[in-house]
């Protein structure tokens, strides 16, 4: 990509229906994931969100993984959405911890998404900001469209947080651009999870992409990944990229 570096992945590699359709048939339930990595260059780990992450567990992560590779951390949702940051301040801190001394410099962007149910004020976005620690590249993920308002983008900015840009149902699929770094969850829609991208739309958001001048480092994570979407779609976007690089200018 002509300024960009692009950075394809998904948001689970444990789907059974994956077998013979991306993974081979003859490897092992154990062996996906280093085949998932052999293949791709980054992964966002979302079992953080489920379960504050150990040490040992983030190590064994970047173990895994081969040299070059990135991984995007989901935040704990007992940050996110039960504690909806409200003195969540050493959660937080003993969270990036974890995530920088066990990834190392395999650790990429790290995602706070928030719930439906959480919608847009200013102090609620003045808490955010004031707890993020800006030493990490953060990404803020809304699920309510209260948030699509210039005055978040604006403030984002200053404090050099990365509104994340997602294809969700019922959501504004416009990329938004709040830093020079993109990040973009393909969630699935209509249905949530499930549904494909067609090869049109593809080519539709890679283009978009392009024309994002403002940034220069983009991550795209397919999270459709209940079915064989997820992968069918990060292949082919890859493939996308890759024709892209070889098209002469």
């Amino acid at each position: 990509m002509d300024t960009k570096t692009l950075h394809i992945g998904c948001s689970s590699y444990n789907t059974a229906s994956w077998l013979g359709i991306f993974y081979p048939e003859a490897i092992m339930k154990k062996q996906w994931f280093e085949y998932y990595s052999s293949h791709f260059k980054t992964y966002e780990l979302n079992a953080t969100f489920y379960r504050f992450p150990t040490l040992k567990s983030l190590q064994n992560w970047y173990d895994k993984t081969p040299e070059g590779f990135l991984f995007a951390v989901k935040a704990p949702k007992q940050i996110t959405h039960f504690n909806k940051f409200v003195e969540v301040q050493q959660l937080v801190s003993d969270f990036y911890s974890v995530c920088k001394e066990g990834l190392q410099e395999k650790l990429g962007p790290v995602l706070f998404q928030l719930p439906p149910s959480f919608s847009y004020t200013p102090e609620r976005l003045e808490l955010i900001i004031s707890t993020l620690n800006p030493d990490f590249t953060n990404v803020v993920e809304f699920r309510n469209e209260s948030w699509w308002l210039p005055e978040v983008y604006e403030a984002l900015n200053k404090a050099t947080i990365t509104f994340c840009s997602v294809n969700y149902p019922k959501l504004p699929t416009t990329l938004i651009g709040t830093t020079d770094i993109g990040y973009i969850r393909l969630h699935g829609s209509p249905k949530l999870f499930y549904s494909a991208y067609t090869p049109s739309e593809l080519q539709e958001l890679f283009q978009q992409i392009l024309n994002m001048q403002q940034w220069k480092t983009v991550y795209v994570y397919f999270n459709n990944t209940a079915s064989t979407a997820g992968i069918e779609n990060a292949v082919a976007f890859q493939k996308i990229e890759e024709d892209h690089k070889i098209t002469p200018k």
